[in-house]
């Protein structure tokens, strides 16, 4: 029986959001192409010419940063590449996820697989070969500011293909040298002129960590679309606001998908009522879903088209321009084309959780919640029921609204101010993956806060059958609260089942692929 290898090949043509995410997380190998080993080697032959004859050029026969009219001895070049990948691993904090790191190789095998920076073949096939072979770098979070790129991690990363730092071998982590031994993957023996450059300018690790957060907010959007649907039903929420017309009449296509989400996801359901029935309309975390979750999504798509150009960018300095015999010094490593936009994904996400945590409130406080028993528990008083589920909730949002503060607007200079303009670019990231975090958790709350007034209510029986699918998948690993219990561990089944995407699986078998 034929075996099919799922590949992603590099070449000309450009990868997506969702290439990235097959090689990270889903098993996906990746090769070479003979378009992108020609592209490579006559960038290579250019930089062995430059070296030869001995022209100044940054980074190849000088120093870097402030070092750059410090020459180089064609003899050195070497050493100054070796050391540059030493002295650049400075990088402190938690370590990277593993689906981050793999992608910030995946993503700087993407860029100098492009011809343009002037690295020998067997850099990038040993990138390629620590894809294939499960061996990811070890490489802490903190320590980059986006300017030349992201030099600290990208440093680690490369320390392993010499055989030095940490890295991880199916999970494990080793030294460097081990994890490449036991993969059988061999220690390049020295770098060459330009590579230490070409391996550590680039903004790839913070594009990976923004990428990665991107690609789980949009799954996150859907389950916030989900829950809303299920508090609709638990509040017996008036469906006339989401009528296409008033969308239409706006023109904003994020509040036009969201509302055919929300007709898509209730369609059927006895529980929904019609302006005037039962009151004459809902509040605003209610009535403007599309508008509110609308925005969020016309973010994540702008943030999408970013993305999708980055992890196609060459970002090293300098670039080999073969046709005209040029190496040129430039500045595609500065951040600024993404720290921008990983500072609005971070303050579109926290919307998420804004939203979500005051329908919780909605449900929970009985002056709100349309005949809800105080907290969504029986038994009152005796009982705190959901009280506290809802003070989480605040508390994670509250810490989002620090973490949006954008990240970007600030800089300090480096390299004795040589680098006098930074983009915190890779802060951006990380504040963006600390708020998805946060929202997601605020998310599954909002679930099984819906369930819950839902079985207050007696409305099982009459959900949409997209939001029964939402209901029986939560109801599987959280049960109803007749009375108070240890209401993490609710919390936390919650938020596992959101990573899964089960609930999101589940809906879209009935309704079709949701909108985002």
């Amino acid at each position: 029986m034929e075996v099919f290898v799922l590949e992603i090949v590099l070449s000309s043509k450009k990868i997506t959001l969702e290439d990235l995410i097959n090689v990270t997380r889903n098993g996906y190998k990746v090769s070479i192409s003979q378009e992108a080993y020609e592209k490579i080697d006559k960038a290579r032959a250019l930089v062995d010419k430059y070296v030869e004859e001995g022209r100044v050029s940054y980074g190849i026969t000088t120093g870097f940063g402030k070092f750059a009219e410090v020459s180089i001895s064609k003899e050195q070049t070497g050493e100054l590449q070796r050391n540059i990948v030493m002295s650049h691993a400075c990088s402190v904090g938690e370590p990277l996820p593993i689906d981050v790191a793999r992608g910030i190789v995946f993503l700087r095998a993407v860029n100098l697989a492009k011809g343009y920076s002037g690295a020998r073949r067997i850099v990038v096939e040993t990138l390629v070969e620590m894809l294939n072979k499960n061996v990811t770098p070890w490489i802490p979070e903190k320590g980059s500011v986006g300017s030349s790129g992201d030099l600290s991690p990208l440093a680690h990363m490369s320390l392993v293909l010499l055989g030095m730092g940490k890295a991880y071998y199916n999970g494990e982590l080793l030294s460097g040298k081990e994890a490449m031994e036991k993969a059988g993957i061999a220690i390049i023996p020295s770098l060459s002129s330009k590579e230490g450059l070409a391996l550590t300018n680039g903004t790839q690790s913070l594009t990976s960590l923004g990428a990665h957060t991107l690609y789980d907010a949009i799954n996150l959007s859907k389950h916030l679309d989900i829950a809303a649907s299920m508090t609709m039903e638990g509040l017996h929420g008036i469906i006339d606001a989401y009528d296409p017309r008033i969308g239409e009449v706006r023109g904003q296509s994020g509040q036009i998908r969201t509302a055919k989400n929300m007709r898509t996801i209730l369609a059927g359901s006895k529980n929904v009522t019609k302006q005037g029935v039962e009151r004459v309309q809902d509040s605003y975390v209610l009535r403007c879903i599309p508008q509110i979750h609308g925005a969020t999504k016309d973010t994540l798509e702008y943030v999408k088209q970013k993305v999708e150009i980055e992890i196609n960018a060459v970002t090293d300095n300098p670039l080999i321009f073969v046709e005209t015999d040029e190496v040129i010094s430039g500045g595609n490593f500065h951040g600024q084309p993404m720290a921008l936009p990983f500072d609005f994904l971070g303050i579109a996400i926290a919307e998420m959780a804004n939203v979500s945590e005051r329908r919780i409130e909605k449900m929970t406080n009985p002056a709100l919640s349309h005949g809800l028993p105080g907290f969504l528990v029986q038994n009152g008083g005796l009982n705190s029921g959901f009280m506290i589920v809802q003070y989480s909730a605040a508390a994670l949002v509250s810490e989002n609204k620090v973490l949006a503060h954008p990240a970007s607007v600030d800089s300090i200079p480096t390299s004795a101010n040589q680098e006098d303009h930074v983009s915190m670019g890779s802060i951006a990231a990380i504040k963006a993956k600390n708020i998805l975090e946060n929202t997601r958790k605020v998310v599954g709350m909002e679930l099984i806060s819906a369930c819950q007034a839902i079985d207050l209510k007696g409305a099982k029986d009459k959900l949409s059958p997209a939001t029964r699918v939402a209901y029986d998948e939560v109801r599987r690993i959280v049960p109803y609260v007749s009375e108070d219990r240890e209401m993490y561990v609710d919390i936390h089944n919650a938020e596992d089942i959101i990573k899964t995407n089960k609930i999101v699986e589940s809906v879209e078998k009935e309704t079709g692929t949701l909108e985002f």
